[in-house]
């Protein structure tokens, strides 16, 4: 279960979108926003690079935690 720092995540309208775009990978994965740390973990089979790249391409540079 990879945890994403995405430090421009900062509302819900940004959550929103991050859970948005992390479903167009995969639509059954579990995201769990975390908007005071400005953190994402996803529960999902899709490979960890993948994820990280959906939130680059959405507008939220990212790293893992």
């Amino acid at each position: 279960m990879p945890t994403f720092n995405v430090p421009q995540m900062t509302c819900g309208h940004c959550a929103s979108t991050v859970t948005t775009a992390i479903k167009t990978v995969d639509a059954n994965a579990s995201v769990d926003i975390d908007l005071a740390q400005r953190q994402v973990t996803v529960e999902s089979s899709s490979d960890t690079a993948a994820l990280a790249a959906v939130l680059e391409e959405a507008g939220y540079p990212n790293e893992l935690a």
